[in-house]
């Protein structure tokens, strides 16, 4: 599957949404105004995967991330979500690798991200890439879930 990553456009806002909704279960996916507010937000960045060549009849974004880089050179990835038929192709790898090159550009020298306690893929996919467990926090998400806390040096 051939993709691109580019950035965020206005336009994608509803389609970035859905795939939020499909990627996560309520009380874990943002409501369309938690995503706006974190889309918008000063200091964040949203990247796009998109297949190339893909025209307007099919699906072309097969997935985005999320991340904020903090002015004490800290950063943290909001949310990465690929749509199920990216998965396992190199969608979500190619996004966490843009998204670190742009936090290391913005002089971050480190990156934390949260992920549910139950969500094993995720944590897979996080520790292939670097990141490491560094704590638990009780009911981060509003369902009562907990959260891991992972982090990774730039």
């Amino acid at each position: 599957m051939d993709f691109g990553i580019r950035d965020f456009r206005r336009a994608d806002f509803g389609t970035l949404w859905q795939i939020d909704q499909s990627c996560f279960p309520p009380g874990i996916a943002y409501s369309k105004a938690e995503l706006r507010a974190y889309v918008w937000a000063p200091r964040v960045f949203t990247l796009v995967a998109e297949i190339i060549g893909a025209d307007s009849r099919g699906i072309p974004i097969l997935g985005f991330i999320v991340a904020h880089a903090s002015p004490t050179k800290s950063a943290h990835i909001i949310t990465i979500d690929v749509v199920s038929a990216g998965r396992r192709s190199g969608v979500g790898s190619a996004l966490l690798a843009a998204a670190e090159e742009r936090l290391r550009g913005a002089n971050c020298d480190g990156v934390r991200l949260e992920t549910a306690v139950d969500n094993l893929p995720a944590q897979k996919f996080y520790e292939r890439h670097g990141y490491k467990v560094v704590k638990r926090i009780t009911g981060y998400y509003s369902t009562g879930l907990d959260a891991f806390v992972l982090t990774k040096s730039l």
